[in-house]
């Protein structure tokens, strides 16, 4: 047994725990590319338009919820999926959002029922309003993707590759925080190569891989709502380090293409981080080995169509 937080017995029990909260999402085949067959696991089709509420649900169903409820940080995504799972267990919720998400993401979360507060700045600035508040009220604190009960959840998306796709050899998701990156990895060990995908400006996890501890990095740009942790976990950290196969880097142009390519192809919008891993395979920034069976994540759909051009 190893060190990590997080063992492939607590990602079945995940499994377990969340069904019929979140969706088993579709694969779609995309043919062949560089040589290599290529499905794409359709997680924008989860509740709230991303993969994340299979954390939230771990998280929230597995802890006791004190009367102050729960509290969360978030570009957006993850805070959308906390107001989503608070609203369906009847926990109240409130979301702490850097001012540099999208309206249309501060909207959900909103029509969710959730309490919002807009902080100036990123990911890491909302993080310790966040932090002051569950001083002060005593709030079950929700993190995006460093509790051991998160990545669990997250990881239940291994567990679906692997039954749906039972040829795969590697699974490609973009990586923020590493939370999902570290689950399917934590789930799949020596099966399936699992590598992941960084923006140019939102590399935290290759500085941390680079320096061999999670360090501060800065971020931004297009990705940064979705993917624009200025630091990785403490628990996602030795996971990755020690499970994943490869990060790689794209910039904004690839991932706009990829965005543009996934609309013209197969109709479907998909946000700056949920696109990035395409991007990767799109641009031979992942290189393929030629007869790979390739399942890449399409992690996220919360974005405005019009900022993708359709």
């Amino acid at each position: 047994m190893d060190s990590h937080t997080v063992q492939p017995s607590d990602i079945r029990d995940a499994a377990e725990r969340i069904a019929g909260h979140v969706r088993r999402t579709p694969i779609l085949q995309l043919g062949e590319m560089h040589g290599a067959s290529i499905v794409a696991k359709l997680e924008l089709l989860q509740h709230t338009g991303s993969f994340k509420p299979r954390g939230a649900f771990n998280k929230l169903l597995s802890s006791e919820v004190p009367p102050a409820g729960v509290i969360a940080a978030s570009g957006g995504n993850y805070g959308l999926a906390v107001a989503y799972a608070a609203r369906e267990t009847g926990v109240p919720a409130e979301i702490f959002i850097p001012s540099t998400s999208p309206q249309t993401k501060i909207d959900r979360v909103r029509a969710h029922g959730a309490h919002v507060t807009i902080v100036e700045g990123y990911f890491a600035e909302a993080n310790e309003a966040l932090a002051a508040r569950g001083e002060e009220t005593g709030a079950l604190v929700m993190h995006p993707f460093d509790q051991p009960e998160v990545i669990a959840g997250q990881g239940t998306l291994g567990i679906e590759i692997e039954e749906q796709v039972p040829d795969v050899d590697v699974v490609l998701i973009g990586v923020g925080g590493g939370g999902p990156l570290a689950g399917i990895a934590a789930w799949c060990g020596d099966r399936v190569r699992v590598a992941g995908v960084e923006p140019e400006g939102c590399a935290s996890m290759t500085a941390a891989l680079a320096a061999g501890e999670p360090v501060v990095v800065p971020v931004g740009g297009l990705a940064s709502d979705s993917l624009g942790a200025a630091r990785v976990g403490d628990h996602t950290f030795p996971i990755v380090r020690d499970r994943v196969e490869r990060m790689v880097l794209v910039n904004e142009d690839q991932i706009r293409e990829a965005q543009k390519a996934l609309w013209s192809d197969v109709r479907l919008i998909v946000e700056p981080g949920g696109a990035a891993a395409f991007a990767a395979l799109r641009s031979g920034a992942y290189q393929v080995s030629p007869g790979d069976r390739i399942c890449f994540v399409i992690s996220g759909a919360n974005c405005d169509p019009a900022t993708i051009g359709v």
